[in-house]
């Protein structure tokens, strides 16, 4: 039987096998795609839940004690990289639809697979771990305020705040209380102890499960909004080509050690794009369709963009700092 470790090890690989063949079925199969489409908010909200019950809303109060560390995962998440994205999307076409996925999916810092992605690539992913309740509390009071900054009103005409907030609530509020819940029983209850440590192996498989869905049900819809695709592609690569630099910049400001060095790369570069797609999916149609194919369009380039990462930050970033 594959342990956990193994499975956790592997994953990236499994992730690639499951874009190619969901690219695949969604391209050559289109009613399967469409028929996984109404199981698309389900399987989100069971990866919300997994993710979640992993977060260690208990060790609150550990983060502050990185306090160098989290000053500088605020610093770039909240004041560098809405300023690189800022700039980069003055090259894009004033659309607000997809300005709006844009900054949906760059302005909002991951809180899952980035911590793996931060072992592979020789970060610490113990800080990465410990940061994470307030990184997710943070980029969701701030989110609102940043697309205000950002697209102000266009943003609004756009955004219908019932389907948003209901979306919201049940595909991340929900799972999020769930997770904490389960956590709590945790520390009291043999059986709180057993379903925490059942979800420790419901990440991965559910990660893939939710990679597979999303795009075997939304690659076919690319067809319709390649042209804002087209256009959208060259500011991500160059947003994951920016902000190792910038990143690397901030930790030696914050003198920090190597390890905590590339876990700063690793958080400024990787993106939020699995949560913020239920925000996507609550818009009304047909707008709904370019938000989405944009952020799904980000999850491509970022998990290429990650491979690459983990053999190439270990070797040129934060030997000496």
């Amino acid at each position: 039987m594959i342990s956990r470790e193994a499975l956790e090890k592997n994953q990236i690989s499994l992730y690639v096998f499951v874009l190619l063949l969901a690219g695949a079925i969604g391209l050559f199969a289109p009613d399967i795609g469409t028929r996984l489409d109404i199981t698309l908010s389900f399987v989100i909200a069971l990866l919300m839940y997994s993710m979640f019950s992993q977060i260690p809303f208990s060790s609150l109060k550990e983060s502050f004690a990185i306090r160098r560390f989290l000053g500088a995962l605020l610093t770039v998440n909240y004041i560098a990289v809405p300023i690189v994205v800022w700039l980069l999307t003055l090259f894009l076409p004033n659309h607000p639809p997809l300005l709006l996925g844009v900054y949906l999916v760059l302005l909002t810092p991951c809180i899952d697979y980035v911590i793996v992605f931060t072992a592979l690539g020789g970060g610490n992913e113990k800080a990465m771990l410990i940061s994470t309740p307030i990184l997710f509390m943070t980029q969701m009071l701030l989110l609102p305020f940043y697309l205000w900054i950002f697209i102000g009103h266009e943003a609004a005409e756009i955004v219908e705040a019932g389907p948003f907030l209901e979306a919201f609530f049940k595909l991340i509020v929900i799972p999020l209380v769930i997770a904490i819940i389960v956590q709590l029983l945790a520390k009291k209850s043999i059986v709180g102890h057993t379903i925490i440590q059942f979800s420790a192996w419901l990440p991965v498989p559910f990660m893939a499960l939710t990679l597979f869905v999303v795009v075997a049900s939304q690659i076919g819809k690319l067809s319709t909004s390649i042209d804002l695709i087209v256009k959208v592609i060259p500011v991500y690569m160059a947003f994951m080509l920016i902000m190792p630099f910038i990143s690397k910049l901030i930790g030696k400001q914050f003198k920090l050690d190597p390890a905590s060095g590339r876990a700063l790369i690793f958080s400024g570069s990787t993106r939020n794009s699995l949560v913020v797609l239920p925000l996507a999916l609550s818009l009304p149609d047909p707008i709904h369709t370019v938000v989405a194919a944009i952020i799904v369009t980000q999850t491509i380039v970022e998990i290429i963009g990650e491979i690459i990462y983990i053999r190439v930050v270990p070797h040129l970033f934060l030997h000496e700092q």
